[in-house]
């Protein structure tokens, strides 16, 4: 048995590179013209360092930090690190250097590329340099990171990285703030208590690495539970 007591939020968005005004030969004009695939790869690729920590000026700045009450507590949840390995068909796990698993996907926030589309995708060659490139990229946030402060960042720092010779848009797609709740409350020990007895074990308090926006707000609606 286990309680859930925090998600993470979400901020989600569209990048568009746009170069020549329709594709081109790549022989008649490869390495005289802008690519905009090439400069989108080049972009994605310099959100993250080499221990896995996100590039984004700021963007830790507002992260609640996993205590070391907390961080104890995940790590003698009775989890299956290889059993969770094999689940996604991956050769090894990967990610922010100096967290486990569990604090990784419920308590430290990511940066996704989620999609990428430009250029000629069908069967056999066609050798174009792409009119546009687009990518889309979502963020899983932490307390007390907001989705629209980060959405600032996320733009402001590609925005430095753009090159002067092609365009660039960016569009928001989806956003939801984290959730976190005292697990001193009193609704909490009474679940414990509840779930404990029903069970015969006592409960396991863990976090979700997902999102469901309308918690928070729901929370603060009704002034319960919001800690941050």
């Amino acid at each position: 048995p286990s309680i859930c007591y925090g998600l993470r939020g979400i901020c989600y968005l569209q990048v568009e590179i746009q170069g020549p005004g329709h594709d081109l030969h790549s022989g008649s004009f490869g390495g005289a013209v802008p690519n905009p695939l090439n400069v989108l790869v080049e972009l994605l690729a310099a959100l993250h360092d080499q221990e896995g920590r996100i590039t984004i000026p700021g963007f830790y700045d507002q992260v609640f930090p996993l205590t070391e009450e907390e961080r104890q507590s995940l790590a003698a949840l009775p989890f299956d690190e290889e059993e969770f390995q094999r689940t996604t068909g991956v050769p090894a796990l990967d990610g922010e250097m100096g967290y486990t698993t569990l604090e990784r996907v419920w308590g430290r926030p990511t940066l996704d590329v989620n999609g990428i589309l430009g250029g000629f995708t069908g069967e056999g060659p066609k050798t174009v340099i792409p009119s546009l490139a687009m990518a889309k990229v979502s963020m899983r946030l932490v307390p007390d990171q907001r989705p629209d402060e980060i959405a600032d960042l996320f733009e402001e720092y590609l925005e430095s990285l753009c090159p002067p010779t092609v365009c660039m848009t960016m569009k928001r797609l989806h956003e939801g703030r984290p959730f976190l709740a005292p697990i001193d409350h009193p609704i909490f020990s009474a679940a414990s208590r509840a779930l404990e007895q029903a069970y015969g074990w006592p409960a396991g308090f863990i976090r979700e690495g997902g999102s469901i926006p309308f918690v928070t707000t729901i929370s603060e609606a009704l002034d319960s539970l919001v800690c941050w």
